[in-house]
């Protein structure tokens, strides 16, 4: 039952219901805007927008489009390496050193080779392994992704063959490049040449070679590249380009680079302590450092020292170069990163990355290292645009391999290029006069045998890269000719090749020797 409950008062009435207050007029402030503003605010962040859009478009389809045309992984450039006939490979006289076959049972092409003499240069290029070498530097311009043109080979993608296979010119010279690996024979080591004054590499020699037409034919491809990877010689290293070596006396010309570029030492530069330790060695924070035998117990200048491949003398003048200075000048030159080259290379190091200056950990490590031993270890290349740089006056040029590519637009060519100035045309000249010593001078040659070029002013320093433990040294030399106006640079390595003079320098007298013959 509901309702009130008896004898309970009525609930009162409910007040009545208020009329709600007139809406107040509109405010002029929260009247919408004009249509016209409204869509003129819209076009100009839709402008903004599309701008941006274009522009992230020019910067990958034009900044970035050699890097991403050119990338190994980009599909067009795997489809045009299994289809497309590769462009031709030759040498600076236009001999060709790699061309095409078809394969008999699946029409699709194949590359073959001249000779094995260019196999760590060329690599080879092989359905079922890949690429290497310059096949694989200039794989987009072999198959013909691209020309080196952004513009082109961006509207080449819409043509209907798309592909514009470039011939690859080297500067490579067939005949040079096949007596080094002839001198090189049986042993395993690396010959670098080049023009000290464009950088063009007439000589990039790397000992063993290995068939690089097998692994690019289908039908031995498995096998030989079996054979090669179990290879205990390892003839798919490039030594030249990748080898790292400890360099012995040839490093003392970057210590002389050094010394004389920082203006810590000069050409007459002796030390008054330097006779009493030819005689009892040098002692470097209780390291006594002793020098090879034969060289007398008396002062030297630089190039006393150069001639006689004084240990002591370059010792004395690394101290006083100093860590931060030694390491600074051999940057300069690329040792510590990576060589600008049509190759990939291995860096090349002055010390062992310790915490005093130049990453050397103390003075012994420094003393040792101002003579090539310690821990430094260095390649045939760099070692070849050490000699360059002196050669050339003091600048370092750009070393490369390919001085033009041809496709159906026409040849385009690469020029020289400096990468630096390294030390003053004076320094240069003052350390070229000491090579030139240690080649032609009386004392020089017992150490430089066979170096000198007949009728020819040559300069060079060898090598004895001490190892350690049993075994013969690496045998080293590095030089250039003519002094006077130099037109070849060169590196020679040959592993356990004994000293300077038994194996190297005679190699590269005999190749100097044939450039000349060749080039008169």
């Amino acid at each position: 039952m509901t309702g009130p409950l008896p004898g309970a008062a009525p609930p009162p009435a409910a007040p009545p219901t208020r009329a709600p207050p007139p809406a107040a007029p509109p405010s002029r402030t929260a009247r919408p805007a004009p249509l016209g503003k409204t869509i003129g605010h819209v076009g100009l962040a839709l402008t903004v927008a599309f701008a941006g859009l274009a522009l992230g478009a020019g910067y990958w389809q034009v900044v970035r489009s050699p890097d991403l045309t050119a990338d190994p992984r980009n599909p067009l450039v795997i489809a045009a390496a299994r289809n497309v006939v590769r462009g031709l490979i030759v040498d600076r006289d236009g001999k060709t050193l790699a061309s095409n076959k078809r394969d008999p049972d699946t029409g699709q092409p194949y590359r073959v080779y001249s000779d094995d003499a260019f196999s760590g240069v060329i690599g080879y290029a092989s359905r079922q392994f890949g690429t290497a070498g310059l096949e694989d530097t200039f794989n987009a311009e072999l198959t013909g992704v691209s020309n080196g043109n952004p513009i082109g080979d961006a509207l080449r993608k819409f043509e209907l063959d798309p592909y514009d296979p470039q011939k690859l010119t080297l500067s490579i010279s067939s005949r040079l490049q096949q007596a080094a690996i002839a001198g090189l024979g049986d042993d395993r080591g690396a010959v670098v040449m080049l023009d000290p004054t464009t950088g063009e590499v007439l000589v990039l020699a790397s000992t063993p070679t290995f068939d690089n037409g097998a692994v690019a034919n289908p039908a031995t491809a498995e096998k030989a590249f079996a054979a090669l990877r179990t290879d205990k010689s390892h003839p798919l290293l490039n030594r030249a380009t990748q080898g790292q070596y400890v360099p012995g006396s040839v490093f003392k010309i970057v210590t002389a680079i050094a010394g004389l570029g920082s203006g810590r030492i000069t050409p007459a530069t002796t030390f008054p302590s330097q006779p009493k330790a030819e005689a009892d060695g040098l002692v470097v924070s209780g390291f006594r450092i002793h020098e090879h035998p034969g060289v007398p117990s008396r002062s030297f200048d630089l190039i006393d020292a150069t001639e006689w491949s004084s240990n002591i003398w370059y010792a004395l003048a690394g101290l006083r170069t100093g860590g931060a200075n030694l390491a600074d000048f051999a940057g300069r030159m690329g040792i510590g990163g990576a060589i600008d080259f049509d190759l990939p290379t291995a860096s090349s190091q002055v010390s062992g990355g310790g915490s005093g200056p130049g990453g050397f950990a103390d003075d012994v490590e420094l003393a040792n290292a101002s003579y090539g031993q310690a821990k430094v270890l260095v390649t045939p290349l760099q070692m070849a645009l050490v000699a360059s740089t002196v050669a050339n006056g003091g600048v370092l040029m750009r070393p490369h391999l390919v001085v033009a590519t041809t496709g159906r637009g026409g040849t385009q060519r690469v020029g020289p290029s400096e990468l630096s100035r390294v030390i003053s045309p004076d320094d240069a000249a003052a350390i070229a006069e000491a090579m030139q010593g240690a080649v032609e001078s009386s004392i020089g040659r017992q150490f430089t045998t066979g170096a000198k070029v007949a009728g020819v002013p040559t300069a060079g320093k060898s090598g004895t890269a001490e190892l350690g433990g049993t075994g013969a040294p690496h045998s080293w030399f590095i030089g250039f000719a003519p002094v006077d106006h130099p037109r070849i640079a060169i590196a020679v390595i040959v592993e356990r090749g004994g000293r300077g003079g038994a194996r190297a320098a005679p190699l590269a007298g005999d190749l100097m020797t044939m450039f000349f013959r060749l080039n008169r």
